[in-house]
C-alpha cells in the first residue's frame, strides 16, 4: 500500500471480521527492523480514526531470527521461519 504522500507498507492483511494489520518486510538486522517499525508507526498515525478503525497489529516480517517478539512500541517482529503451516 502507498498513499498520495509516498507513505507505504509492504502488505495489508484484511480479516473477515473487518480487522486488519499492516506489514513491513525487511530482510536484514536491527537497523532495518527499526526502520520498518518506524514506517509502520508513521502510517498508523496518519489513519483517520473517524473513518476507520486502527490496525489490529503492526508487524515487521524479517529474514533473520529464531523467534517472534513484541517490541516496546507494540510492533511485532516475526522471522519468516516462524510462518509455518
Amino acid at each position: 500500500y502507498r498513499d498520495k504522500d509516498g507513505q507505504e507498507c509492504d502488505a495489508v492483511i484484511h480479516l473477515r471480521n473487518g480487522k486488519y494489520g499492516l506489514i513491513e518486510i525487511k530482510l536484514g538486522g536491527d537497523r532495518l527492523i527499526e526502520e520498518g517499525a518506524k514506517n509502520l508507526k508513521a502510517m498508523e498515525a496518519k489513519i483517520d480514526m473517524d473513518k476507520m478503525n486502527a490496525p489490529s497489529f503492526l508487524m515487521v516480517l524479517t529474514g533473520i531470527g529464531d523467534y517472534a517478539y513484541r517490541r516496546h512500541d507494540g510492533v511485532y517482529v516475526v522471522p519468516i521461519g516462524c510462518l509455518k503451516c
